[in-house]
């Protein structure tokens, strides 16, 4: 049976979905499993783009050789050497004897340096095209989204953008690869955190790629991972734009930590003072059980951040701390915050935490609340007035 998934009359898509998978990287937990996307373009020359996980080749090249139909593959182009793409491209070429790889400066020495032949490879630029046949594929380079040699491919014919990571979101792809064939809403939140999570460092750089693919006439973004866009184009650049710009929503995130439930009611009660004074979105994280990927996508959304963290080893909780370590290295600017604390006979959290708030350069709103042993009426009402502060703040 010929294989018959296309995304226009010469353009095939392959699709892996990998439900087993656990994390990406090794990091981030994969509720939904991943994706993992390839196209082909038929032509007078015949050119695939990326290759995939060493894990997933088989079926992928089963896909690729049922689409050629016995036609050679002539090109290969590499868009990003990160294993979970280029993993296959070693294989790809004694698959393929005749194919040549296609990147740019940067990809050769990396591929070279993943002991690739690059023998075969024509080194492309934003000014030298491919020639196809009927039609010339353009390349925008995008280094940092979220590697420093990625690139992306246009085809004006199809007016295609094969957008490498960016655009993609975790989960796999259930049923057809449109977006109009998916659960928007979930589609959209687990875009939001494949983006702040392994983009979102990159914010300066996803808004000069941006600024490049919008000059290009687009009825269809084709990424790596994820559902390819058509429909909903609109919404996702619009999205991409905030992330990119770290735009803030008006609501709050308390990240926090408790062991034996004291530092957990002084959390409940600011996050119930917020409620009450107007704040539709307060997102609550305790870190014995949240998951840090979810923490970094609400922060990069919220414009309030509370951080609260019972005394351990005289410091603060080390599940706050790995949270704050992984939050730090994403350089989220310009939120609001505050801090809560508590110790049974040394409350010795404050210190470090407002230290941590301080070196982020954000705006402090209310004064630490410093608990010793269990809330008493004035630590309620100090969380109470924290919630009201902090409300005020970010509904402005």
């Amino acid at each position: 049976m010929k294989y018959n998934l296309k995304i226009n009359d010469s353009t095939y898509f392959f699709g892996q979905n990998d439900r087993a998978q656990a994390y990406f990287e090794y990091l981030y937990p994969l509720p939904n499993g991943m994706a993992y996307n390839n196209y082909l373009i038929k032509d007078e020359k015949n050119v695939l783009l990326d290759a995939v996980d060493l894990n997933l080749s088989e079926r992928f090249f089963g896909q690729v050789e049922r689409a050629l139909d016995g036609e050679p593959l002539h090109y290969l182009i590499v868009q990003h050497v990160e294993p979970d793409h280029a993993g296959a491209v070693g294989l790809a070429l004694r698959r393929f004897p005749g194919v040549t790889l296609v990147g740019n400066k940067k990809t050769k020495e990396m591929m070279e340096g993943y002991g690739v032949d690059t023998t075969r490879f024509i080194e492309v630029t934003e000014d030298t095209p491919l020639n196809i046949g009927s039609r010339q594929l353009h390349f925008v380079m995008a280094p940092m989204v979220h590697w420093p040699e990625v690139m992306v491919t246009y085809d004006p014919k199809e007016k295609v953008l094969f957008s490498a990571d960016a655009f993609g979101s975790f989960g796999a792809v259930n049923g057809g690869f449109w977006d109009e064939q998916q659960d928007l809403h979930q589609l959209f939140g687990e875009l939001h955190r494949y983006y702040t999570c392994i983009v979102g460092k990159y914010g300066s750089f996803v808004m000069r790629a941006l600024e490049k693919a919008q000059q290009l006439d687009i009825e269809v973004i084709a990424p790596v991972h994820g559902v390819v866009w058509k429909k909903h184009i609109p919404e996702l650049l619009e999205m991409y734009r905030k992330m990119a710009t770290y735009e803030a929503e008006p609501g709050v995130v308390i990240i926090y930590g408790s062991m034996y439930g004291n530092t957990d009611e002084l959390a409940e009660e600011i996050g119930r003072s917020l409620g009450q004074h107007g704040v539709h979105r307060v997102i609550m994280h305790h870190m014995g059980n949240s998951d840090v990927s979810q923490v970094i996508s609400d922060v990069f959304r919220y414009k309030g951040v509370i951080i609260g963290s019972p005394t351990y080893n005289n410091g603060v909780w080390p599940k706050v701390q790995d949270a704050l370590y992984q939050l730090a290295e994403h350089h989220i600017p310009d939120r609001l915050y505050a801090t809560f604390g508590s110790g049974t006979w040394n409350p010795n959290t404050i210190k470090p935490l407002e230290a941590w708030a301080e070196a982020r350069k954000w705006t402090k709103v209310a004064e630490p609340i410093k608990m010793s042993q269990a809330p008493n009426d004035d630590d309620r009402a100090a969380a109470w007035e924290m919630g009201r502060l902090m409300a005020e703040a970010v509904l402005k």
